[in-house]
């Protein structure tokens, strides 16, 4: 076996920001290589030039791939000139889109550290829908869910509160209500424009699974009736009937990683998402 597979291969994130989209480029390559054993390692709020070289040294010390977002023109050419004389492989994931644009413009970047985390109207439109989102959790306080983007519904197992957390972060109010057969839908649901519902489904194998594994964690056996294969397939036969009732589309979230969901919840409901349409 060639020795290059048995040793850890180390990606550095280097950042004078939190470093958040280095490091998701960084993951989202890692994914694909579930052989091979990758050191993940970040560096945000790297911005001063002592600190930069003391990261470019562990990085020679590592044979690390480099992956940048430095805002200051500088300190990113200083990084690249580090890799290019000690042969380290380097993605410098936002100068190059800048000087395009520059060139394009004739206008400089203001090379503003950490701009796109600027506290501003936007940032807390998302800090507001976050705390809307858990306030309005589970079906908590219906009467209030007029004031919404967006409303999820759903039984049990069916990613509603993390749906809603994901796209609070984006900037949307979302509450989500679960679904069960024994419990009314409250009045204030027909009050409310029906796009602006999202009904939840997912398979039941998948959520008898998650359903057991929750029995499992309490405690208790997973032989019980909210396990059930005749109790999943009441409640889901109920959602069918609610989404039909309201006229409301349906995703199948079986398969589907939060993100994707939300992107099509998105898309269904003509929102504009501002990280995509800057």
């Amino acid at each position: 076996m060639n020795q290059a597979n048995q040793l850890p291969l180390h990606f550095f994130v280097i950042s004078d920001s939190i470093g958040e989209t280095a490091l998701k480029v960084a993951k989202a390559v890692a994914y694909q290589f579930p052989d091979v054993h990758i050191l993940l390692h970040k560096y945000a709020f790297v911005s001063t030039n002592s600190r930069l070289q003391k990261v470019l040294q562990e990085a020679k010390k590592n044979q690390a791939l480099i992956f940048l977002t430095l805002s200051q023109i500088d300190q990113a050419q200083e990084a690249e000139r580090f890799c290019s004389q000690n042969n380290l492989h380097f993605f410098n994931l936002s100068q190059p889109f800048t000087r395009v644009i520059s060139q394009i413009t004739g206008k400089k970047p203001s090379q503003t550290i950490g701009a796109q985390h600027e506290l501003n109207d936007e940032y807390f439109d998302r800090i507001n829908a976050m705390e809307f989102a858990m306030r309005y959790d589970d079906g908590k306080d219906p009467k209030m869910f007029i004031e919404a983007d967006i409303i999820l519904l759903g039984v049990s197992r069916t990613s509603k509160t993390p749906l809603s957390m994901y796209l609070a972060t984006m900037g949307y109010r979302v509450a989500n209500l679960p679904l069960i057969p024994e419990n009314e839908l409250p009045e204030v649901i027909y009050q409310i424009d029906s796009n602006k519902m999202i009904g939840l489904t997912n398979d039941l194998n998948v959520i008898q699974k998650f359903r057991q594994s929750r029995m499992l964690e309490f405690g208790l056996s997973q032989n019980t009736t909210y396990a059930s294969e005749e109790r999943i397939l009441a409640e889901l036969e109920y959602a069918d009937q609610v989404y039909r009732t309201l006229k409301c589309p349906v995703i199948n979230v079986a398969d589907r990683s939060i993100e994707e969901t939300a992107h099509i919840i998105i898309e269904l409901l003509n929102f504009s998402n501002i990280d995509e349409n800057l």
